[in-house]
């Protein structure tokens, strides 16, 4: 077994060989579902799995209750015909029969896959559509949605309401599990073989893709979840992320399970009371969330009232984390927040802040053991340190994307000179840290310097009358582009020329002559996607009046 208490030295001796041994296999075939659920309920069966606190009522779940009740949605599907590769999606709030149906999904061999519940009919039905999606696993509310672009999904042969049956091709929930087995013979799978389809959430306007994820991703999730989010035997882990969007399908479901860790799940929308509340009342130790999050619960007083002393451990992800942010985690919780990084095309994390490193402020961290991570040029020369750069990794890590769903093109288009490319820029210093500037797309030339849009959001974080903030690049004759700032206000402050001025100074001050913005604009809210990212290019397609592109993943 394999720990992280000396990172140099586990980086160096690391094989991924090694890290299968974590890992069930059937032979040479293997199946994330069993890792997560099955072997857990056959070693402690009657330890909790799942906490799960909804709006009026909670309950919990024993790895031997998930086990048969994912059992018995296997047999529903293979009841129904559902095959090896088949497309299976779910459309639910964060209730108990999402966990249960996408073990289900994954134990037939089907390939799972999850859509946020507040995508609108647009965003279902690219996805749906393009995914060629075969079952889908919904509620009354919700299907309401669904039934307005049915017409336009020629594949879609069932839908599954887990709240009782209504109309053609509908199949009752509730009834098929009354009469199915608890006992099914779980599908094994070549490591190779596609276990999810998961759609990207861009910023950019690149069109969303399926991302397709190997069963064999089990192997980084679970090696990755064990060092960056520092698991223990008794902790109670809460992942705040929706299992619409990747963080929540791996961190959320998969990687927690497989490592034997008792789980929250909360069903409601953000509330600073209601997060505190849980976190005491379940003693949870190890949090891990996105930074709109934490800058959220900053922005409330809420944590004086609430016992928070049994949070020992808090990652995030999403985008970069603010100092100002970690400095006030330090105050309330007593502990560091730290920063990982990876996106959906890599399936797990592949740079992150461990226990065992120092912290940087500002930094990602560094790479996790087994991969190779560098900044890299236009051609795919290694940079040298303080060089900013692409973010590439050696494509040789378990968990990254095998294609996109039909469409391989632009699957093809990530790989270049030997290389992933994240389509993210950053620079590495002298001890292999590394620091993000920004998406490639993202940064700012101005009088002739390249200005990545985190150091200012970041500098602008710290003034105290601003509470959130992002800027990009507006073309200027003169300088070619400037930096233009929209901000959200702390209570309390009120816009005003003389709080722009005092802002620029501020600014100034900590980065540099160039890099600080020469317009303002005070906003109430910055648009965000759903699982917290900053959307700049809807900033900048507003701004220039250019068309917004997709707009499924933003928040409503």
């Amino acid at each position: 077994m394999f720990n992280l208490k000396n990172y140099e030295k586990t980086y160096k001796n690391f094989s991924w060989d090694q890290a299968k041994k974590e890992i069930s296999f059937f032979g040479k075939k293997l199946n994330i579902a069993y890792n997560s659920i099955d072997r857990n309920a056959e070693k402690n069966g009657e330890k909790i799995a799942l906490y799960w606190e909804g709006e009026k009522e909670s309950k919990s779940f024993t790895f031997n209750e998930m086990r048969e009740q994912s059992n018995k949605f296997a047999n529903v599907l293979k009841k129904y015909g559902i095959k090896k590769g088949d497309r299976v999606f779910i459309f639910l709030p964060r209730i108990p029969e999402l966990y249960i149906s996408f073990f289900g999904i994954l134990k037939t061999g089907a390939i799972a896959g999850t859509l946020f519940s507040a995508f609108g009919e647009k965003g279902i039905e690219e996805r749906l559509k393009k995914g060629e999606v075969k079952f889908l696993i919904t509620n009354r509310e919700l299907k309401k949605r669904v039934d307005k672009v049915k017409k336009n999904l020629p594949d879609l042969k069932y839908i599954i309401l887990v709240d009782g049956k209504e109309g053609k091709k509908i199949i009752d929930y509730k009834k098929e599990m009354k009469n199915a087995s608890e006992e099914f013979s779980i599908a094994k799978m070549n490591p190779d073989d596609p276990a999810l389809m998961l759609f990207t959430s861009s910023t950019s306007n690149t069109p969303i893709a399926g991302i397709v994820i190997p069963h064999k991703a089990i192997i980084q999730q679970h090696i990755t979840a064990k060092w960056a989010l520092d698991f223990n035997e008794d902790d109670i882990y809460w992942c705040t992320a929706d299992p619409g969007w990747v963080t929540g399908v791996v961190y959320s479901m998969i990687a927690n399970w497989s490592n034997n860790i008792t789980s929250v799940v909360y069903e409601g929308r953000f509330d600073a009371d209601r997060w505190y509340g849980i976190i005491e009342k379940y003693k949870v130790n190890v949090l891990y969330t996105a930074p709109t999050a934490i800058r959220m619960l900053k922005s409330s007083n809420a944590h004086k009232k609430y016992d928070l002393s049994s949070v020992r451990h808090i990652c995030s992800v999403g985008e970069a984390l603010d100092p100002d942010s970690i400095k006030w985690s330090m105050k309330v919780f007593k502990t560091k927040i730290y920063e990982n990084y990876w996106q959906t095309e890599t399936g797990a994390m592949i740079i992150g802040n461990f226990r065992c490193l120092k912290i940087k402020p500002g930094s990602m961290g560094k790479p996790f053991p087994g991969v190779v991570a560098k900044v890299v040029d236009e051609k795919g020369k290694i940079l040298p340190s303080g060089k900013e750069g692409n973010i590439a990794i050696k494509p040789n890590i378990p968990a990254i994307m095998i294609d996109v769903w039909k469409n391989r093109r632009m699957y093809n288009s990530y790989f270049r000179h030997g290389w992933y490319y994240t389509g993210d820029r950053a620079y590495m210093d002298r001890d292999g840290y590394f620091f993000f500037v920004g998406r490639a797309d993202d940064i700012i030339k101005t009088s002739g310097e390249r200005v990545g849009p985190f150091e200012v959001e970041s500098a602008l974080m710290e003034h105290p009358a601003i509470n959130e903030a992002a800027v990009i690049g507006k073309p200027d004759p003169i300088r070619g582009e400037i930096i233009k700032a929209f901000i959200v206000l702390q209570k309390g402050y009120k816009p005003s020329k003389k709080l722009e001025e005092d802002i620029q100074k501020f600014v100034k001050k900590r980065l540099a002559g160039h890099a600080y913005p020469r317009e303002f604009q005070f906003v109430d809210s910055l648009p965000k996607t759903h699982s917290g990212k900053i959307m700049r290019r809807l900033l900048k397609a507003k701004e220039l009046g250019l068309p917004a592109g997709d707009l499924s993943s933003l928040e409503k």
